[in-house]
């Protein structure tokens, strides 16, 4: 007496529906396969003992992973959310303070003094900064003589070479400094005022210095003086 049976093979067809828009199995998809493979086996050769016990414990190590990645994804969710609500409460701290920070583009104040601040690799016989205006044009020179090494800044009443006060805009400095001889000297050319607020943007946080928006990853440095100008 023969026993006849039907068998629904797992074709490559049935694999790719069951995955289909997908690039990477989840759990689901897993343990539909192995219900299908259950349910269509040969039962005159079924499954093994040993090869069904290694295939739940598949199935387990993509359940307790896939519960691994959702759990971090939350924890860095978390994290992420917590640290940037230090850093708005950190950034209140800064307002009163002095800062250096990279670049050489500021904001005519209306009224005071502007720092503008320059490094220097070694000490030099003059160091000459430029002030231009947001179309290039040449409005002061500040010449500075005997600068020692290091960190220096000039103060600009924010007067033209005829007196006049500049309008209110964006204007851009260079620093060119040399030494006894004539020699150019490294110069490099940084921001420098007091904190009058915070803002908080798309972008990140920024702190407004002499009107002007500063990103945090421009800061060098935080003070409490006025300088050293």
């Amino acid at each position: 007496m023969s026993t006849t049976y039907t068998t629904l093979p797992l074709t490559s067809s049935t694999s790719t529906a069951t995955t289909a828009g997908k690039s990477v199995m989840g759990k689901d998809d897993f343990l539909k396969l192995l219900i299908v493979q259950l349910r269509n086996q040969d039962p005159l050769e079924p499954m093994k003992g040993t090869e069904f016990a290694t295939q739940l414990a598949q199935f387990s190590s993509v359940e307790q992973l896939t519960n691994i990645n959702s759990n971090l994804s939350e924890s860095i969710t978390t994290n992420q959310l917590m640290a940037q609500s230090i850093g708005n409460a950190l950034a209140a701290t800064m307002i009163g303070k002095t800062v250096k920070a990279s670049g050489n583009a500021f904001t005519v104040s209306a009224s005071g003094n502007m720092h503008l601040g320059y490094s220097l690799s070694t000490a030099a016989a003059s160091v000459k900064v430029s002030i231009r205006d947001a179309n290039g044009l040449l409005v002061r020179t500040l010449t500075v003589d005997g600068a020692t090494k290091g960190d220096g800044t000039v103060v600009w009443d924010g007067l033209d070479e005829a007196g006049n006060h500049v309008a209110s805009g964006s204007c851009t400095f260079s620093v060119e400094a040399v030494d006894a001889a004539g020699t150019k000297i490294t110069a490099t050319s940084y921001l420098y005022g007091v904190v009058s607020g915070i803002r908080f943007t798309s972008d990140g946080t920024v702190f407004v210095v002499d009107g002007m928006e500063i990103p945090l990853s421009q800061i060098i440095e935080i003070l409490n003086g006025k300088g050293n100008g």
